[in-house]
């Protein structure tokens, strides 16, 4: 039997002979490992789940002209919007807004593309659906309560439209458009006065298409990345001036460094407390040990050969616990992930050998104070039974 053999069997049999010391440690070490694997899934997928969660909150970003400009041409905006990233856009929707007249009040009428302000807007509470064919409008609360509308209802545009042009008919026999209410908006908000209708409808209401005042982005993306858009938009685009919703972004980037901070907190404490279980548990082993100890460096053992064993104890329990940490880790932070965000998350190979490196550094530290006691051994004064 050659030295690497030996010595794994004497510390596999040194930890079953003292089998439920060394399963109280193990379970340490696992439930350890478990809550830093865990934690750490959580940590680097927080800004993917609290990005999508904020998204609820409404538009982060907007394009509005820049300098004396009057409106965006709809072929800046789509120079514009192939700068933002695909895969972490949530909508864009392109706003145009006129003044406009029914029963002769004026009201404020807004064009849009309704399927982008749907995912633009989340938040917004619809009575009824949103408008899905030509010539059905959603509109606001306050708007429905000042004329009697509810869903399904028809009324008529007229007045002035743009430049003082009157809005007529496409057939031009009669004065106004006519639309049915598909579903009435609640916000909260300036939303509640205004009429929305799609941006086909608007621009041949209003005869100036091509043209808009605003768009509003939803953006998964954290407040430096939307900064660095904002800039790059701002220097590439001519006509277009890009901005931060910043009472969103500001927001966002607050929970997300408080969350950051509980999770750097939680795990700063579950690692002191599992050293101090896995110290415990091998203070105990060397004070069991100190006869066996004291005969071995009485028969000439070296202190090298005292730490090689023990360090090579708790390094097994730190690998064995970090293995079964990684596999449980995944589970807990899935568990969290979906209680917390009601989303899934994918499993991060790369975790496995890091939480097993992070649990046998854990444990090879917790093990130098019991080591240290096991070398400062006397010999002669254990031999004689003190």
């Amino acid at each position: 039997m050659n030295k690497q053999k030996f010595y794994l069997k004497m510390v596999a049999s040194s930890l079953l002979r003292r089998r439920s010391r060394m399963i109280v440690a193990l379970l340490a070490v696992a439930v350890g490992a478990t809550i830093l694997s865990g934690l750490i899934t959580i940590y680097y997928d927080i800004p993917r789940q609290m990005g999508q969660e904020f998204r609820s909150y409404g538009t982060n970003f907007v394009l509005v002209p820049a300098g004396n400009e009057a409106a965006i041409t709809m072929d800046r905006v789509r120079e514009a919007l192939s700068y933002l990233p695909g895969k972490d856009l949530v909508g864009a929707a392109p706003y145009r807004y006129r003044m406009v007249k029914i029963n002769e009040q004026p009201f404020m009428a807004a064009g849009t593309e309704l399927e982008e302000a749907r995912k633009t807007s989340p938040y917004w509470l619809v009575q009824g659906r949103w408008p899905e064919s030509p010539g059905e409008a959603l509109i606001g609360q306050e708007v429905a309560e000042k004329i009697r509308l509810l869903p399904g209802s028809e009324f008529t545009i007229n007045g002035a439209g743009a430049g003082g042009r009157k809005i007529t008919a496409p057939d031009g026999l009669t004065d106004g458009r006519g639309f049915r209410v598909s579903g009435v908006v609640q916000t909260g908000g300036t939303e509640e006065a205004f009429i929305f209708l799609s941006l086909r409808d608007f621009d041949d209401m209003m005869g100036e298409g091509g043209r808009v005042d605003v768009v509003e982005c939803s953006i998964s993306a954290s407040g430096e990345d939307l900064q660095a858009l904002s800039d790059r938009i701002g220097a590439e685009v001519s006509g277009v001036s890009s901005r931060l919703v910043k009472r969103v972004t500001d927001s966002e980037g607050a929970v997300l460094t408080k969350l950051r901070a509980l999770i750097y907190l939680v795990t700063v404490i579950v690692l002191l407390l599992i050293m101090i279980c896995v110290a415990t548990t091998m203070m105990a082993v060397v004070a069991e040990r100190r006869k066996e100890i004291g005969l071995r460096k009485a028969l000439g053992a070296a202190d090298s050969s005292l730490i090689v064993e023990f360090l090579g104890e708790g390094i097994f329990l730190g690998a064995i616990g970090g293995v079964l940490g990684a596999l449980f880790g995944f589970f807990f932070a899935q568990l969290v992930s979906i209680n917390v965000f009601s989303r899934s998350i994918g499993f991060k190979p790369l975790l496995m050998p890091v939480t097993v490196i992070a649990s046998v550094i854990i444990t090879a530290l917790a093990c130098l104070i019991p080591v240290r006691r096991a070398t400062d051994v006397d010999p002669a004064i254990v031999l004689r039974g003190e």
